[in-house]
């Protein structure tokens, strides 16, 4: 059970003591703690973590509602180029920003916002020729030193640095930001999961006043996707070591599933706040999920070896950085609410498209069809009145599993073969 903190008397505790005192220096990176016999929470699913049930989502899922992503592709269509001054233009851009501290830097540019590294996100989208290059700028608003508290106002200076030196700087402004991807911690935290005061109903409480400040700094902001630390096993200093970078994790999936909860009917949440995107917050959801518990294999063959992270511990090297580039590149390119803005128009050769229909040969409106390729990577869209369904840009010379979920029917999955255009594959339900 969640409960509520009282979250101004620690925000005082934390800005009087970590931004503006000195960092002690670190010793050298523990590379025998390769696990902290953790789970990681996407391995978890409906198994519990010291009270807490695991998944991504809510019920132990890692799948997105269908209502949820209904709502998250809504927003997709919302997303277009602006001019500077928030109008659509056909000349205009759109920006994805980097919201977070120093590891979120480090992994989205890892240098110089004019001059990324070479493993970083930016650089590896950079030279992807199939990411759209045109009307996407993608800019590391992220701070070094600046952990959460320094970001719940939208009057925070942290918002006035991204303004002037990473916008403006590129001849863009605040009216064309319209996605987000947010990676945040609190620096030093002491209480850890089941407390009622944990760090990580702090971070909840954090995460849901910094996406409000996003929508008050960024008017035109439409979708936020949120991760949480990577692994922190080997770390030596303070600054977030295990159980709390693990515990992050559940920071992220509460905030998520207090909005799907408040749009569903139900009141906010009293830690993370109002989330009702249609007033005060972006459309929130998971990005790529980064822990894995050090050495010992995620489901999906991920791992965090000692030196993919530098002597503290804490901050990722060449080699960490690289693998939450690659993370997020390959996430940006795959997600159903995400590729169509992040990929250029000709990245894809083929499409699939049927109809969606009743036993009795009617069309479906409102189904979600859903089609993964061999990797996992699931794609969603939305029936139309008549129960059409299509998926653009599919890459060819691949086989994919199409599964159908509607309120009223029950539907069989069906696996295809793609070569070319596919225009008939068509479902009818069962009672």
């Amino acid at each position: 059970m969640k409960v509520l903190i009282s979250v101004m008397a620690a925000t005082s505790i934390l800005c009087a003591g970590i931004i503006l005192a000195p960092l002690p220096a670190v010793d050298a990176s523990d590379c025998t703690k390769t696990s902290v016999n953790f789970t990681p929470i996407n391995d978890l699913g409906s198994g519990i973590y010291r009270e807490f049930t695991g998944g991504l989502y809510p019920a132990g899922s890692n799948q997105i509602p269908d209502d949820h992503l209904l709502a998250g592709l809504e927003s997709l269509d919302r997303i277009q180029p602006l001019d500077a001054n928030g109008e659509p233009s056909p000349s205009g851009k759109f920006v994805l920003l980097s919201i977070g501290m120093s590891n979120t830097s480090n992994e989205f540019c890892g240098g110089p916002a004019t001059n990324c590294a070479p493993e970083s996100f930016v650089a590896q989208a950079a030279a992807d020729m199939s990411v759209n290059q045109s009307t996407l700028v993608i800019v590391n608003g992220a701070q070094g030193g600046r952990d959460a508290v320094e970001w719940i106002s939208p009057s925070a200076s942290t918002y006035d640095v991204i303004r002037t030196t990473r916008l403006g700087s590129l001849g863009l402004t605040e009216e064309q930001v319209q996605i987000v991807w947010l990676k945040h911690a609190n620096a030093r935290p002491a209480v850890s999961l089941p407390d009622p005061n944990a760090d990580a109903y702090l971070l909840e409480s954090y995460f849901g006043m910094i996406v409000r400040a996003l929508k008050v700094r960024y008017p035109n902001l439409q979708q936020v996707f949120l991760s949480s630390r990577i692994y922190a096993g080997y770390a030596s200093s303070e600054l977030n070591p295990e159980p709390y970078s693990y515990e992050s994790g559940f920071s992220v999936k509460w905030l998520i599933e207090s909005q799907i909860h408040q749009m569903r009917g139900g009141s906010p949440d009293p830690v993370a706040g109002d989330l009702d995107y249609n007033t005060v917050a972006p459309w929130l959801a998971w990005g790529p999920y980064l822990w894995a518990d050090g050495t010992v294999q995620r489901s999906d063959g991920l791992t965090w070896q000692c030196q993919d992270l530098n002597s503290d511990g804490t901050h990722p090297a060449e080699s960490g950085r690289w693998k939450v580039g690659t993370m997020l590149l390959d996430f940006f390119k795959r997600d159903s609410t995400a590729r169509s803005w992040f990929l250029a128009s000709s990245a894809a050769t083929v499409s699939v498209s049927g109809q969606i229909m009743t036993p009795d040969g009617r069309g479906i409106r409102g189904a979600v069809v859903r089609m993964a390729d061999n990797a996992g990577m699931i794609r969603s869209t939305i029936t139309s009145s008549l129960g059409f369904y299509g998926f653009s840009e599919v890459s060819n010379d691949r086989s994919y599993t199409i599964s159908i979920s509607s309120k009223r029917y029950r539907f069989g999955s069906k696996k295809i073969a793609v070569t070319s255009d596919l225009t008939d594959v068509d479902f009818a339900g069962l009672e």
